[in-house]
């Protein structure tokens, strides 16, 4: 694994636990000799991963719209940046730069960007893994959300296991470097409850 894509919030959030943890993210990313590929911004947890992968001597390649380098206030100080012409290109861009794919807390548009990739995933797309870390018990109301999807018959378990999640990023990098992506059959002829 070379690159991870992170998608996460321009926001810090209510705690400093968030920026914290992005922070030992980023420290964890470097230890093991993995470039940051991310949204671009200098702000909220965005700006604290890259700039924790930064003070560590890690690559850091952002990708950001044209329209959103001031609202998102573009980084100064990275490896590389990609500036493009719309969400659409960036999303492009980041899964073709990434070996990987991991949402951090945000809002929205960090769920948007984890969704749409993952359900590539699910088409058989890619077969690159999809995680969140779960910093300070964030994503546990959407940890119980896929449960109950599940259990409801809306997501099938095999598509279920493709969500990797751990609090911790050295255990939720261990569980990417063992992904291994299930049989994907075409979607059209497999039967979705």
């Amino acid at each position: 694994m070379k690159r991870i894509t992170v998608f996460c919030g321009s926001s810090n959030g209510a705690s400093d636990i968030y920026i914290e943890g992005a922070k030992a993210f980023g420290k964890e990313l470097v230890k093991r000799n993995i470039a940051l590929v991310y949204g671009g911004a200098s702000v909220g947890v965005m700006g604290a991963v890259a700039d924790s992968v930064l003070k560590e001597g890690g690559e850091v390649i952002g990708v950001m719209p044209s329209f959103l380098e001031k609202r998102e206030i573009s980084h100064k100080n990275l490896s590389e940046i990609i500036i493009v012409d719309s969400m659409h290109e960036r999303k492009a861009k980041m899964a073709e730069l990434a070996d990987g794919f991991i949402a951090l807390p945000g809002g929205p548009g960090t769920l948007e960007e984890f969704f749409e990739i993952f359900t590539w995933a699910q088409l058989g797309l890619h077969q690159k893994p999809c995680g969140f870390l779960n910093i300070n018990h964030y994503y546990d109301p959407l940890v119980a959300l896929f449960n109950h999807m599940t259990n409801e018959q809306f997501l099938h378990e095999k598509y279920r296991s493709m969500a990797l999640i751990d609090t911790e990023p050295s255990g939720l990098l261990d569980q990417f470097n063992n992904y291994e992506p299930p049989s994907i059959k075409t979607y059209i002829n497999e039967k979705q409850t």
